[in-house]
């Protein structure tokens, strides 16, 4: 199915400007409260941790922004330099535990399938309704539990915390075997003939490796550091809150916003990028409070119409291309929820489903 409208007929260029002076507010407006309420946590403890909990939410929702403002820098939307969106972008992501340039090329091949289900299975890699009939019964109701809103409690801490340490100490340990190995074949083999001959599957690039080990050596020395001098106990109970609370909240927007009834789910033949981002990604309709932590995320159709547009121009963008986003998904708060039924891709229809639809419909 082809896009009756084309990328030209919206208005997209003039947002696209690149504002130093607002980025940098709002990194300032982000970062430094994030950190002012670890020192009233720290502070506000020695008198009674039952008020700790409302500060975990709103050092959670500043981690949940600081998250967002990561994200455009990965798009190099954020400030007109790229070396400032790399290096806000590498802090940021110290922050919220992550590297920021692996995940940004992740990210990155989202933009160009998003729809195309064929190519990009989603966060939770979802199966083709063919494929899961194939599963046994065992399988398809392990499939259903792992992609349960809930589950991205866990999976949030372990994306966050677990994942990029795992994934260095794998890469690591491939690479000596690959050193060990070569060694055996050809003992006069160079050095550098070694390296370059090694190709890792836990990275695509040479600068993603070094992003990948800054991070970990800055994530790292903060825990030993914070853990130091807060105590272990404390420290923990409070990152691993915020860590966990934060991955959840970005996992669960980024789902809604691609998957949800009537979601584009083309196959790669006559997949259209248009429709990918006018009928495959929602407009999350979120009360002003919650657009200013997610930093207007949730007009995610003119995000990913052009993901050079800054977050601080979207809203603008968005009115001023309203006409012609009449198809656009709205959802709410209150839609979430039903929006994680659709588990499933029919390649046939060009859908998302629900298990219990195709269950249905096999009887």
């Amino acid at each position: 199915m082809e896009s009756t409208i084309k990328k030209s007929d919206f208005v997209l260029t003039p947002y696209m400007k690149t504002n130093d002076l607002l980025a940098t507010w709002q990194i300032l407006n982000t970062v430094v409260p994030y950190l002012l309420l670890w020192v009233l946590a720290v502070k506000l403890s020695v008198v009674s941790l039952w008020l700790m909990p409302p500060i975990v939410v709103l050092m959670t929702l500043f981690s949940v922004r600081g998250f967002s403002l990561m994200h455009d820098c990965g798009h190099y939307s954020l400030f007109r330099s790229k070396r400032a969106n790399r290096i806000v972008g590498f802090c940021l992501g110290v922050i919220n535990a992550i590297p920021q340039y692996g995940w940004s090329r992740d990210h990155a091949f989202h933009h160009k399938t998003n729809g195309d289900w064929e190519r990009y299975r989603g966060v939770a890699d979802f199966l083709s309704t063919e494929e899961f009939k194939q599963l046994t019964p065992a399988k398809q109701r392990m499939y259903s539990l792992l992609r349960q809103p809930w589950m991205a409690i866990p999976g949030g801490f372990f994306y966050l915390a677990i994942q990029p340490r795992m994934i260095l100490v794998l890469g690591i340990k491939d690479f000596v075997v690959h050193i060990l190995d070569c060694v055996k074949k050809d003992p006069a083999m160079g050095l550098g003939n070694m390296i370059s001959s090694h190709k890792s599957k836990h990275w695509l690039s040479a600068t993603e490796f070094w992003d990948l080990l800054f991070n970990n050596i800055c994530v790292l020395a903060g825990w030993v550091i914070l853990s130091h001098f807060l105590g272990a106990g404390f420290f923990w109970s409070m990152y691993s809150a915020v860590l966990t609370c934060s991955a959840f909240i970005f996992i669960i927007v980024f789902c809604i916003q691609h998957i949800f009834e009537g979601a584009y789910a083309n196959r790669t033949e006559g997949w259209d990028y248009i429709l990918g981002a006018v009928e495959g990604s929602s407009y999350l309709k979120l009360p002003a409070i919650l657009n200013w932590f997610t930093a207007d995320i949730g007009y995610h159709n003119i995000h990913h119409l052009s993901e050079r547009i800054p977050n601080y121009n979207l809203a603008a963008c968005h009115q001023a291309n309203i006409h012609l986003l009449s198809k656009v998904k709205t959802l709410e708060i209150k839609d979430m929820l039903g929006c994680f039924k659709y588990l499933l891709w029919d390649a046939e229809s060009d859908s998302l489903v629900s298990i219990e639809s195709l269950q249905l419909t096999n009887k």
